[in-house]
C-alpha cells in the first residue's frame, strides 16, 4: 500500500521531529513565523522537508513525514497514521508582488479521508483549495489551485483529515505567477424537450420546482450542448428543436455547443449510419451534404441571434463518420468530410470554435493516431474534444496523460465533451441501466450523491490542471434525462426506456443533486 509498509510508515526522517516542534510553535505564533521567502523551499522533499512545518490541533504532527518513493526524485511527503489524524503541512511565503499565483502539486491518495486537499490561504483573499482524488492504482495526479495575493504574503497548505491507516502523498510542489480556471462548465440538454413533453418536472436542491435549465444555470452551468440529427423518427433533436433550445440557453446568458451527428439517430464509435436521405449519395455528394446541413443549422441559429459558440463536426468519430465512405479506413475521404463541416461552420461565423470529438478519453495512443492523421490531411480544427467515463475509459491518470499530451502535441485547447457518473444503482424505470452493479463502479467513487459529486469534481480538476491554460472544461452528459415514460433512448420506440437516469444530476425524485454545485468550480 502506498504511504505505509507493514502497518507503519517507513523511511521516516528527522522531518517528523521538526514537524512536531513546528506544530507547537504554530499553535502559539501566527503563520508569518513559518518559512519566509518569495519561493518555496524543498519542493521535492529531498532535504527532509526543510522549510516546511506541520500543524495539528490534536498534536498529531508525526502524521506528516517524508519517505522514499517520490514522483520525480527520491522522496515524497506522506500523511499517514495508525490512528485517526488531522494534519497540515505548510510553508509561508512573504515579499510577494501582489497578483495571481498558482500552486501545483503531484499527489496520490488511498481515498476515504474526511478531506485531503492542497490549498492557498492567508493570501489576502478567499482561501482556494483543490481536493485530492482517490488513486488506488498508485498513479500520481497533478493538481492546481490559484489565488489572488493581496498584501505580499501567502501560505502553501497541504492537508489531511483522515481515519486510521488512510494516506496521502505530495511531491514536486511549485508556486508560480498566473491563474487557472475553467471556461466551459456545461451540460448536454438534448433530451430535455422530450422529457418535458412527457411530463418531467424538476426541483432545485431545496425542493422548489423550476425549469431544469434555469436550475442548472443557477448552479453555475454556463454551456449547453445540443445534438443535431438530420431526420429523427420522433422529431426531437432536429433543427427546430435545436433552435428553440438555443434560444432558451442564450436567454439565460449561456453559451451553446452544437453537436452534429450526421445521422438520423445515435452516432458513436460503434455506429456511424448515414441519414436515410443521404444513403445513396456518392462521396462527392456527401461532402456537399455535410456542408449544406452544417451551414443550414448554424446559419439559422445565427439568424435568430443565437450564433453557436462551438460546434462538433461529428460525434465520437474514433472510427470515422458516414460509414463506409467516411471510415478511418479511408482517411483522405474522412478528412474531406470533416473539412466540409469545419468550412461551413467558419463560413457562418469565424468566431465559432470547431471541435473534433473522440470517445476513449484515457486512450493516448488512439488519440494521437487519430489526430496525427487529421493534422497530416490538413483538417482544420480549434478544439480537441474527448469523452471520458471513468468506468469505461480508465483511471484519471490516463485522462490526465492524454489531455496534457495532446494539448501540447497539437497546440490546441482540450475539452471533456462528455462525462457522467452514477448517484445510485437503483433503477428508475424498467430498462437496465448502463451502470447497474457495484463491480462496474470506479474504485473510490461509490454510487451515491457524494460519490457522483466527487467524480465530477475530480474530472474538472484534471482538466483545470492541463498546462498553459489549455484545459477548457467539461460537459456533463444529459444531466436532466430523468426516467419519464415515453422519453426513451430509441427515437423509433416510445417504450424503449432510459439506461442513464441514475447518472442524471437530478435524483429519482427530480431534485437537484450535490454534484451540480461543481459547475461553480473556478
Amino acid at each position: 500500500m502506498y504511504g505505509k509498509t507493514h502497518g507503519k510508515p517507513p523511511g521516516r526522517t528527522r522531518a517528523a521531529v521538526v514537524s512536531a516542534l513546528a506544530g507547537l510553535l504554530f499553535a502559539a505564533l501566527p503563520a508569518q513565523a513559518a518559512h519566509a521567502a518569495t519561493t518555496p523551499a524543498d519542493t521535492g522533499f529531498e532535504a527532509g522537508s526543510t522549510g516546511w512545518s506541520a500543524y495539528s490541533a490534536g498534536g498529531q504532527t508525526a502524521a506528516s513525514f517524508t519517505e522514499a518513493g517520490g514522483h520525480s526524485g527520491s522522496n515524497r511527503l506522506t500523511h499517514w497514521s495508525a490512528s485517526a489524524y488531522k494534519v497540515e503541512t505548510y510553508q509561508h511565503l512573504s515579499g510577494l508582488t501582489d497578483g495571481t499565483y498558482t500552486l501545483s502539486a503531484w499527489v496520490r491518495s488511498g481515498g476515504g479521508q474526511n478531506s485531503a486537499y492542497i490549498a492557498l490561504r492567508n493570501c489576502g483573499s478567499a482561501e482556494q483549495r483543490t481536493d485530492l482524488p482517490p488513486t488506488p492504482n498508485g498513479a500520481w495526479i497533478r493538481l492546481v489551485t490559484s489565488v489572488k495575493v493581496t498584501g505580499g504574503a501567502c501560505t502553501i497548505s497541504l492537508n489531511s483529515d483522515a481515519h486510521a491507516g488512510e494516506w496521502a502523498n505530495f511531491d514536486d510542489i511549485s508556486f508560480t505567477s498566473g491563474t487557472t480556471g475553467l471556461t466551459v462548465k456545461g451540460g448536454d440538454l438534448s433530451t430535455l424537450p422530450k422529457n418535458e413533453a412527457h411530463g418531467a418536472t424538476y426541483r432545485g436542491a431545496t425542493g422548489t420546482s423550476g425549469d431544469a435549465m434555469s436550475i442548472l444555470k443557477a448552479s453555475g452551468m454556463n454551456y449547453v450542448r445540443l445534438k443535431v440529427w438530420v431526420d429523427p423518427a420522433d422529431g426531437y433533436n432536429d433543427k427546430a428543436h435545436v433552435l428553440a433550445m438555443a434560444m432558451r440557453a442564450k436567454a439565460l446568458g449561456m453559451k451553446v455547443l452544437i453537436d452534429f451527428h450526421y445521422s438520423d439517430s445515435w452516432a458513436d464509435p460503434g455506429k456511424q449510419n448515414k441519414p436515410a436521405a443521404w444513403a445513396g449519395h456518392t462521396y462527392s455528394r456527401l461532402r456537399t451534404d455535410v456542408y449544406d446541413h452544417t451551414y443550414d443549422v448554424l446559419n439559422a441559429l445565427k439568424a435568430q441571434g443565437t450564433t453557436a459558440d462551438m460546434v462538433q463536426i461529428g460525434n465520437e468519430i474514433n472510427a470515422g463518420m458516414l460509414w463506409p465512405e467516411g471510415s478511418t479506413d479511408n482517411w483522405s475521404q474522412l478528412a474531406g468530410l470533416l473539412t466540409s463541416g469545419a468550412n461551413a461552420a467558419k463560413a457562418v461565423s469565424s468566431s465559432t470554435k470547431v471541435a473534433l470529438h473522440l470517445a476513449e478519453g484515457g486512450d493516448n495512443a488512439g488519440t494521437r493516431w487519430w489526430f496525427d492523421n487529421a493534422v497530416s490531411y490538413g483538417v482544420p480544427f480549434d478544439v480537441i474534444a474527448l469523452s471520458y467515463y471513468g468506468y469505461w475509459h480508465g483511471p484519471l491518470s490516463d485522462l490526465q496523460t492524454n489531455l496534457d499530451d495532446v494539448a501540447s502535441r497539437y497546440g490546441k485547447p482540450v475539452l471533456v465533451a462528455e462525462t457522467a457518473y452514477a448517484h445510485t444503482l437503483a433503477n428508475g424505470d424498467a430498462l437496465e441501466n448502463n451502470i447497474a452493479t457495484p463491480d462496474q463502479l470506479v474504485s473510490g467513487y461509490p454510487a451515491t450523491p457524494a460519490g457522483q459529486a466527487a467524480n465530477l469534481r475530480d474530472v474538472l480538476n484534471v482538466v483545470e490542471a492541463v498546462p498553459n491554460g489549455r484545459g477548457l472544461g467539461a460537459v456533463y452528459w444529459e444531466p436532466a434525462w430523468t426516467a419519464v415514460s415515453g422519453s426513451g433512448w430509441d427515437p423509433a420506440d416510445p417504450a424503449s426506456g432510459n439506461a442513464w437516469e441514475n447518472q442524471a444530476l437530478f435524483d429519482h425524485n427530480a431534485t437537484l443533486l450535490p454534484a451540480a454545485s461543481w459547475f461553480s468550480h473556478r
